[in-house]
Formats: structure tokens, C-alpha cells, sequence
């Protein structure tokens, strides 16, 4: 515990916000964090009540969860009602709403649905149920992709036809393009994810920030870590600079992960993709290249996804998601939506904004 109580002190991190909010002075600052762990770490360890109330963190689109379309889970339930089909996906997924139903509602209802941890388990489900469909719902951000792209590996070497995988990874810099440029949120810089820094690297972001021209910070998930980014970037906006650092050098590489990078260009090919919220943003989406058409879901069941808006009514997930609100802005907020009856995605997840706000509040 003694390197992680390195980034806790409380003295450190006082000291830190009170020279954040020194460099703050009288202006206002709007920095956005765009990944799920960070906004809990932040609502965990209380960083907003230490700095200046002219220093407003934004929580973004990181949870993958979370920005996964309507579309797509009404395509899912569609799957899971076939004969001889088993949905196999990541825990979250199953309490994820959509249109009044969750794949854990029709798993109640006797479909065959099964949570897994890892894609490879997915591998091996369908070697064991040789007589069945195995759909894998495979979300997730540049973190969990490669783990998808060994799973299209490993069966198109081993020839499983009875595997099949309905994508739905997004990557983050496209994202950060129409957030950076979007005149109502005003942004001065962003806090970038950790775990997905690890896979892409500094690299991954240099072409869309430099672009933007905002000052933009990778950090881990510690007090001290994220104070230390806020810092930097406060610092960084004051002088107008636009600025990429690597906050979290400790883990994250200049040139991220090389193999997993080439994983995902052997397996994946990058196409416009729907987001809760956002709508569809160029390129954004990792869809299988040919090679690895036989596993793809969309072909073998004929799936449409051609909505571009989001069911009305209900939670305001997708104002959340775009940091337009904040979760006690929906009047459903820890009312009707709770983490044990969500309304929406952002309540389901740990790495939900709803669901951070509603833990720490």
C-alpha cells in the first residue's frame, strides 16, 4: 500500500488544489474527464469539493456501456429470441435497458444468456455447445477490442462456425473531436482515459488535439494524479497553449501497446458508428474486416442499424453522457432510476456517471 498512499496524502493533495485554484484565479475552466473510472475516482475521493467552484469538471462519454445505442440492444433481444441462440456478453450488459426490457429480463424469460468475464471464455462456450449459436456481444473502447480481436483470431484458426460476434467497440480521439468543437460545453481541456492510453499511447491522441488546440492531459486514477492533470491543463489554458502530456508515464508509453495496436488493425476496420447521445461519429466505430466475415452477427442474422436518435422520454442519459447535465438534473435521479432499477445505462455501470453521483452524493 505504500506507493498508492504516495498518491492519497491528504496533505499533497490539499496543497495541489489550493495551488490549482491560485492559477485558476477569477477565470472559469471546463475540463471534461472522458472515461468511466475517472468520474468515479473523482466523485470518490471529493476533488470537486477542494477546488474553486470556478473550476467545473465535466464527466463525458466513458463508459462503453453507456454510449452503446438503443439500436444495438433492440438488435440483441432480437438474437437472444432465436432458436438455438446463446447470448454471451460482459456483466453489465444484462441490466442494460432498453425500450422497457434488458437481456436480464429475457433471461428471466428463459432465453439463454450468459455473462462472461473474459472473451475467451466466449471461445470456449462454443466448443462446448457445438449444437448451438454463440453470439458475443462485444463492447467496449480500445481497452477490451484486442481481447475481441484474439477471440476472431483464435476462431478463425480453429474454424468455429457456430461463433459469432455482434461489435459494438468504439474508439475514443473521434469522440474527443466533437466534444472539443461543440460551442455549447466550451471545453478548456480534457482529462484522457488511462486504460485506453495504455493500448493507443500519447500517439493515438496527437492528430485530434492538434486539431482541437486544447490543453489535454493523460492521467492515472489516484487523488493525486488527476489534481496533478487539472493543474497542467489550468495552467496550460491560461497561457493558451495547447498542450499533450503524459500524466501516467508510469504505465502509458509514448507509442501505447504495439502488438495490441496491430491486433486491432489485422482484425478491425474503423467505419462511422452510433453513440448514445453523440449520434454517429465519423470513423469511430472497429467493425471486422472481411477475413473475419463469417463471425460477424450483422451478416448472419441481417441486422439494421439505421437509427440515428435515441428513444424520447424517459432518463437523460444522453444529456448526461455529452455533459450537457448532471444526473440530479433528471428528475428520475436516485427516484425511479436507481442502481437496482436503472432507467438507463448510466445508472448501471461503475463506470456511469449516474451511477458515481448516486454512490458519492
Amino acid at each position: 500500500m505504500k506507493y498508492v498512499d504516495d498518491f492519497r496524502g491528504a496533505r499533497a493533495c490539499l496543497a495541489l488544489a489550493r495551488r490549482i485554484n491560485a492559477a485558476a484565479g477569477n477565470s472559469d475552466f471546463r475540463i471534461m474527464e472522458v472515461c468511466g473510472t475517472h468520474t468515479a475516482a473523482i466523485r470518490r475521493f471529493g476533488i470537486p469539493s477542494m477546488l474553486s467552484g470556478r473550476i467545473r469538471l465535466i464527466s463525458g462519454p466513458g463508459c462503453p456501456v453507456c454510449v452503446t445505442s438503443d439500436v444495438y440492444l433492440r438488435n440483441a433481444f432480437r438474437m437472444a429470441a432465436e432458436k438455438n441462440v446463446t447470448i454471451a456478453t460482459y456483466p453489465d450488459m444484462l441490466r442494460v435497458p432498453a425500450g422497457g426490457d434488458s437481456l436480464q429480463g429475457l433471461k428471466a424469460r428463459g432465453a439463454d444468456i450468459r455473462s462472461v468475464n473474459s472473451a475467451l471464455e466466449v471461445l470456449e462456450m462454443a466448443k462446448d455447445l457445438k449444437d448451438r449459436r454463440i453470439v458475443f456481444l462485444a463492447v467496449g473502447f480500445e481497452t477490451t477490442a484486442p481481447a475481441t480481436g484474439i477471440l476472431a483470431l483464435r476462431a478463425r484458426k480453429e474454424r468455429l462456425r457456430n461463433l459469432l460476434i455482434y461489435g459494438a467497440h468504439k474508439t475514443i480521439p473521434p469522440a474527443l473531436l466533437g466534444l472539443g468543437r461543440d460551442k455549447d460545453l466550451c471545453l478548456d481541456g480534457f482529462l484522457l482515459p488511462g486504460h485506453v492510453s495504455v493500448v493507443i499511447g500519447m500517439q493515438g491522441y496527437r492528430q485530434v488535439m492538434r486539431a482541437l488546440r486544447l490543453p489535454a492531459v493523460i492521467t492515472g486514477f489516484e487523488p493525486l494524479d488527476i489534481l496533478s492533470a487539472i493543474h497542467t491543463i489550468i495552467v496550460a489554458a491560461r497561457l493558451h497553449k495547447a498542450v499533450l502530456e503524459n500524466g501516467y508515464c508510469r504505465v502509458v508509453r509514448e507509442a501505447g501497446n504495439e502488438r495490441a495496436k496491430a491486433l486491432l488493425r489485422e482484425v478491425f476496420i474503423s467505419k462511422d458508428s452510433l453513440w448514445r447521445g453523440l449520434g454517429v461519429i465519423p470513423k469511430s466505430g472497429l467493425f471486422l474486416r472481411q477475413p473475419y466475415a463469417f463471425l460477424d452477427a450483422r451478416r448472419a442474422f441481417g441486422l439494421k442499424e439505421e437509427g440515428t436518435r435515441e428513444a424520447r422520454g424517459g432518463c437523460l442519459c444522453a444529456g448526461v453522457l455529452t455533459g450537457k447535465i448532471e444526473p440530479p438534473a433528471c428528475r428520475y435521479f436516485g427516484k425511479q432510476c436507481t442502481p437496482r432499477k436503472p432507467l438507463g445505462p448510466c445508472m448501471v455501470s461503475r463506470e456511469g456517471t449516474c451511477r458515481a453521483f448516486f454512490e458519492v452524493s
